[in-house]
């Protein structure tokens, strides 16, 4: 069995799109087919609203995958919170060539919305305000095997970006001082870990019911190993100091590679670990092999400045191998 995750990077489509989507198929499709994947975990898949349509859809990544090997996958989507239908951006794809028996999302499910008084907004707030996630993480249940289930969470972590705080932004990118950005980036990584507090919290749910349970976490972490966010889910026994614990260790699959072959993003020639796919102790007993796919991998550096936007993603696709 092949599971992969792959950031499509703003998969779009519409009159506006740059670059459209038919230039990016050509470069896509062949990509998805060398996955060869049983189950693939998608993120940044945009939604459209296609005219007289009431709801939107996923018309793109249809698109897309009629092009590829992909096509006839059973779907599990994200959506709005509290439901309601697709978002605009970054919706979460897990597509399976295998029955999904259950699909659900968490989304302060389990924590709560933090909430923070800001300490440089300029005009002051007097009130605190919530800090919701700005994404959910994707659950299916999905039948690999006789009396076998793969516990599955399709990730997408928010970057490490400076929030906005009230009167400090000068221009997009830009702020008025150095404290106002470095409340901004405190934020976020509250944000950002607790997005993973949350993911690890129900990974363990499933490790009360099902001791021996396999269990796999997938997608853009937007964090390298050594970042809280994959310290928090991998639940190491040296930051736990208690053995007992450590069949509930979550194991990144890209251990067994070489490590100059573990990257994922090139970020101002920087070659950084982004993607990951993670695996529960018995579910690492059927492993066999892991793949990322970065040959072709540009800087994403370049995309943000180039005239014509390039039509590749700017993330690389990782694979794992299981005989289970």
């Amino acid at each position: 069995m092949r599971i992969a995750t792959f950031n499509l990077e703003n998969l779009d489509d519409g009159p506006d799109i740059r670059p459209p989507l038919a230039e990016r198929i050509p470069v896509l499709a062949p990509m998805l087919d060398r996955l060869d994947a049983d189950i693939l975990c998608l993120q940044e898949v945009n939604s459209q609203r296609l005219p007289g349509a009431k709801e939107r859809k996923l018309a793109a990544l249809e698109r897309l995958l009629e092009a590829t090997s992909l096509r006839g996958y059973r779907l599990a989507v994200s959506s709005k919170r509290g439901g309601g239908g697709l978002t605009d951006h970054h919706n979460l794809v897990t597509l399976s060539r295998r029955p999904i028996a259950e699909t659900e999302q968490l989304w302060h499910d389990l924590v709560p919305e933090p909430t923070h008084a800001f300490v440089t907004a300029d005009p002051a707030v007097k009130d605190a305000v919530p800090l919701a996630w700005e994404r959910p993480v994707l659950y299916t249940r999905i039948e690999v095997a006789r009396k076998k289930a793969l516990h599955l969470f399709n990730v997408h972590l928010r970057a490490p970006l400076a929030c906005a705080v009230p009167g400090q932004k000068a221009d997009t990118f830009a702020w008025k001082s150095i404290a106002g950005w470095a409340e901004g980036y405190y934020l976020s990584e509250i944000k950002r870990a607790g997005q993973a507090f949350e993911l690890r919290l129900a990974i363990d749910q499933i490790f009360d019911a099902e001791p021996e349970a396999l269990i796999c976490i997938a997608g853009d972490f937007n964090a390298e190993e050594h970042h809280t966010p994959i310290e928090i889910l991998r639940g190491e026994d040296d930051n736990t100091g208690n053995g007992a614990l450590a069949g509930r260790v979550m194991v990144p699959v890209e251990h067994a590679l070489a490590a100059d072959r573990c990257y994922t993003v090139i970020h101002q020639g920087r070659r950084q670990m982004l993607d990951h796919i993670m695996a529960s102790r018995r579910l690492m007993g059927g492993f066999r092999a892991s793949e990322i796919h970065n040959e072709a991998l540009a800087d994403e550096l370049t995309g943000q400045v180039a005239i014509n936007p390039s039509p590749v993603s700017y993330h690389a696709p990782v694979v794992a191998v299981f005989d289970l």
